[in-house]
């Protein structure tokens, strides 16, 4: 039986968890297309370095260039956005995201240590011109500014711009479950950018258009949960995201990077504190809850990028490049 959805069936059905979108599309001339862009999921609404969230990932196939994911093995806490983008433009983002953080919190650097950014891509080189690295800092700073509670665009939008997902359109989807056990209620929401897999492996009756010869691609896949979880257990969420990638198709390629960034908001963790210890709730693991979170991640994620084609237009990028809508 599968899990209720949330009202929005967005991963801002959990509480206070923010998503801006900034999208770039512009045929410059015959051969080059800007398609790309910029999204950001903030885990609250108040400073994010002074208040943290517990958060884990797991890198299911390493092929790919996200920042910030060996603090939070360390660490198990996440202090800035969570920013995806194209490949070569992660630079620009985690800039844009630096000057955005640094203007907000005076003391990193100063009376503080420096801040963990987290910043990921997918290739959206087969119909943006990747080379042209249009995305700019101030682009990452609008999508954070952009960020909002209501439901996310989803498709062709933000860093979904130029994704393509299973030989046709890709791009952001999102999806959410509700579980509850004893009186307890909580949401796990997902964010997706789908960018993988070839039309071979679509589960979905293909149609007769030709076939493109796209790239192995990856997928950004991005779990949020108002359920008290230490790092640990997040990590543990993070790596049924393959689940839910799975049934959609993908055997995870060689050149795919398969990323999954889980975050709870349950609990916000002072950057600054005098106090010796601190005291967390954590869900237990061998309570039966724990198998509806597993089996919420493989919904959330599975609908998500069935989401991401749904939502996305038939587009044209570069060279004259053309990924349809896929008929679902």
């Amino acid at each position: 039986m599968t899990l209720s959805k949330g009202i929005k069936n967005c991963i801002t059905d959990v509480p206070d968890v923010h998503v801006g979108h900034v999208t770039l599309y512009e045929h410059v001339n015959e051969k080059d297309t800007i398609c790309t862009g910029v999204t950001a999921i903030l885990p609250h609404s108040e400073n994010l370095f002074r208040k943290k969230v517990v958060a884990g990932n797991a890198v299911i196939n390493g092929f790919g260039k996200t920042t910030g994911l060996m603090q939070i093995d360390e660490l198990g806490v996440l202090e800035s956005p969570i920013m995806l983008t194209n490949t070569l433009s992660v630079g620009a983002v985690m800039q844009g995201t630096l000057a955005y953080m640094l203007n907000e919190t005076a003391e990193i650097g100063d009376t503080a240590g420096t801040i963990n950014l987290v910043v990921g891509e997918c290739n959206d080189g087969y119909l943006n011109s990747i080379r042209l690295q249009a995305v700019k800092p101030e682009h990452a700073i609008t999508a954070i500014q952009n960020a909002a509670t209501e439901s996310s665009l989803e498709g062709a939008v933000g860093a979904g711009t130029g994704m393509q997902c299973l030989g046709y359109k890709g791009g952001v989807g999102t999806s959410s479950r509700l579980i509850s056990a004893e009186n307890k209620k909580y949401t796990l929401g997902a964010l997706v950018v789908s960018n993988f897999g070839t039309r071979e492996q679509a589960l979905f009756t293909a149609n007769t258009i030709e076939n493109p010869d796209t790239p192995d691609g990856s997928i950004m896949m991005v779990l949020a949960t108002d359920a008290p979880f230490s790092d640990r257990q997040l990590k543990r969420l993070a790596k049924r995201c393959a689940v839910g990638l799975g049934r959609t198709g993908s055997t995870i390629d060689n050149g795919s990077g398969d990323i999954a960034i889980a975050f709870s908001t349950a609990a916000k963790i002072n950057h600054h504190s005098n106090q010796v210890t601190e005291s967390m709730t954590m869900i237990r693991d061998d309570h039966p809850i724990m198998n509806q979170f597993f089996q919420a991640v493989a919904e959330v994620i599975e609908e998500a990028i069935y989401r991401s084609l749904q939502q996305a237009e038939t587009t044209v990028g570069r060279r004259g490049r053309k990924l349809e809508k896929a008929p679902i």
